[in-house]
């Protein structure tokens, strides 16, 4: 299990914002999603990463030390049955 990076990138000419979610085995972007706020977003992108590789397990998240994203790391039992983060089922 690898610790997953969210980070935030704003709208451009020729795209919308977006979160860029990653670790070492894979990189993606993911879509913004105004109804969720800043919180919601970078959770979401780290769910559908872990999905995306099959991760489950009790997620943990946090700010990044440039404020420009999260970082979530899994500390729980990865057999349970979802991707959980901070005890809240996502």
């Amino acid at each position: 299990m690898q610790a997953i990076e969210t980070k935030f990138f704003g709208p451009t000419n020729a795209r919308g914002a977006r979160i860029r979610v990653r670790c070492q085995a894979r990189t993606m972007f993911v879509s913004w999603d105004y109804a969720k706020g800043s919180e919601g977003n970078h959770d979401a992108a780290a769910e559908a990463l872990a999905k995306r590789l099959d991760w489950r397990g009790r997620w943990y998240g946090g700010g990044n030390a440039d404020g420009s994203g999260n970082v979530y790391v899994c500390a729980g039992n990865v057999n349970d049955p979802a991707f959980i983060i901070g005890g809240v089922e996502g």
